[in-house]
């Protein structure tokens, strides 16, 4: 199952150097109404992880 995700990204050799350009970024957002955390998370661009990380929404 994974060796074909594998291999499709060995096949077109821009697509492997984009995708190593991504991050998974997670982040913990306390409720200002009940004060649990919850988490956000995204797939952000490597030069957008602070502009993510900032934000507080």
């Amino acid at each position: 199952m994974a060796k074909a995700a594998k291999t499709a990204i060995k096949k077109d050799p821009k697509l492997a150097a984009e995708a190593k350009n991504y991050t998974k970024v997670i982040k913990a957002v306390r409720s200002a109404k009940t004060g649990s955390y919850s988490f956000k998370e995204g797939m952000v661009h490597k030069d957008k992880v602070k502009e993510f990380l900032a934000n507080t929404k």
